[in-house]
């Protein structure tokens, strides 16, 4: 069920919404667990009964965890994540090792290996995390287990992050799972409406524009391509990916602050960083934070003796984070991609962008962000070769590709709203938009605003039969 879809707008949020607010704060977290469960049981019913399976397993395992001692712990943590960690590989990759296998037993003249196609279930990537994140917080002490089989359901569960994030350590929110009564306030509601309306229409009238030209773009046959059409599908979809994906973190932030959670932040105008290592620290936050907590730190992080290991450690991370994208060579590229720019930064680049100053430093990692997203957007690594071949290759087409108006004028209010907070006053109004202690007048003036976007934002979803959320597929 998509965040930006009439069904969710108008029957589901409504009706979670009216049943939380007047449900006796007993049961308030079991009115999220049933909503949740029908939530994903409307996009995956088939995967339910596994992911309740899972969520048993990990309940059990961390109260074993908690109780034990010594080596045992380690035993039993151990178990735990090497089941969330199989299941995320057999779902998710199966199908990527079994065809990679065939193609080198082909190259060797053997026959291929048979093997019936897994079907991936929707957020696996997110809820395992999460699921992961339970059980080494508790085996690090920074958090009890909830005693609660629904409150720990409704860490793992919890609708406006289950699908695409953004993913929450459990230390985080537990103790907001347990009790939120003074989050629950008529101006935490209001803020969070205001939330919600900005990503709805970041979504809707942003990413969905821009997104169906890069996809058409992007399903032009390689002889077709022309240099021109090839930067503005590039560029169309950098700014739909960001639209989009910032777009559903803001909506569920708002959703969760709705309802007294306060959910991290997720983006933070990654478009306007001076280097890939700066881009990284704004850009899918909550999934940087928890690579660097739960594998770079215990792989020993910054502390290592040798710059050999420290690269090593970085390149291990960008690796595991293109793969978590995607069962496909390109992801993976992607990753090392951004790896090897993470490692130049350290090397020498930082120190060449501080010297050339603020605005060179942002359009050279705006480029290669740019170039980056061409892997990430491509049905293969070799079309994605292509793809970038032809942008700085020259080659014009005799095939017209017709643009209108309106992907201009939204390609600039894309290019408007990232690099906004490049200013002072940018950032002044970022500021009083996203800020928690509105004024009255603040208040009305937000209202009115947000009204008048969530009115236009239905109108286009009505209108238009193009609504894909490009995180639902990880």
């Amino acid at each position: 069920m998509v965040f930006s879809s009439s069904l969710f707008l108008f029957y589901f949020l409504p009706a979670v919404l009216f049943s939380y607010y007047f449900a006796p704060t007993k049961i308030k977290n079991l009115v999220i667990v049933l909503f949740s469960l029908f939530f994903y049981a409307w996009g995956a019913p088939k995967y339910v009964l596994m992911v309740l399976i899972a969520m048993t397993m990990d309940y059990v395992f961390a109260h074993q965890i908690y109780l034990s001692e010594g080596k045992k712990r380690k035993w039993i943590l151990t178990l735990g994540l090497s089941i969330n960690i199989g299941l995320l590989l057999f779902f998710k990759y199966a199908n990527f090792f079994v065809i990679n296998l065939n193609e080198t037993l082909s190259l060797f003249g053997h026959r291929p290996v048979s093997f019936f196609k897994v079907a991936l279930p929707i957020g696996i990537s997110f809820f395992t995390f999460h699921e992961m994140s339970y059980l080494i917080d508790v085996y690090r002490k920074d958090k009890p287990p909830l005693k609660k089989f629904t409150d720990y359901a409704v860490y793992i569960l919890f609708f406006p992050q289950l699908i695409a994030g953004p993913i929450i350590r459990f230390n985080e929110i537990s103790d907001q799972i347990q009790n939120r009564s003074s989050n629950e306030t008529i101006e935490n509601r209001l803020i969070g409406f205001f939330r919600f309306v900005i990503g709805l229409s970041k979504k809707v009238l942003i990413a969905n524009v821009v997104g169906q030209q890069a996809d058409i773009i992007f399903s032009i046959p390689n002889a077709d391509l022309s240099t021109l059409n090839c930067w503005i599908g590039a560029i169309a979809y950098t700014f739909q990916i960001y639209f989009d994906f910032s777009g559903y973190s803001d909506m569920a932030i708002g959703i969760a602050r709705m309802m007294g959670f306060v959910f991290p932040e997720n983006f933070n105008n990654p478009y306007i960083s001076k280097n890939i290592t700066e881009f990284w620290t704004r850009w899918h936050m909550t999934l940087g934070r928890w690579m660097r907590d739960y594998l770079y730190i215990p792989l020993g992080g910054n502390r290592v003796k040798t710059k050999a290991r420290l690269y090593f450690n970085l390149s291990i991370v960008f690796i595991i984070s293109g793969f978590w994208h995607g069962a496909a060579w390109n992801f993976i590229f992607w990753g090392v991609f951004h790896g090897v720019f993470l490692i130049l930064d350290r090397l020498f680049l930082i120190k060449i962008f501080e010297k050339i100053g603020r605005l060179p430093s942002i359009i050279f990692t705006f480029l290669i962000t740019i170039i980056g997203w061409v892997f990430f957007r491509s049905e293969s690594l070799k079309q994605a070769l292509f793809f970038i071949k032809r942008m700085f290759l020259y080659h014009s087409s005799d095939k017209h590709l017709a643009i209108n108006s309106q992907f201009w004028t939204i390609m600039l209010f894309a290019l408007f709203f990232s690099f906004i907070t490049t200013s002072k006053w940018g950032e002044i109004v970022e500021r009083k938009i996203f800020t928690n202690n509105y004024s009255s007048q603040r208040f009305i003036i937000m209202s009115l605003v947000c009204f008048i976007l969530f009115i236009i934002s239905v109108g286009n979803i009505t209108s238009s039969g193009f609504n894909p959320f490009i995180y639902f597929r990880f």
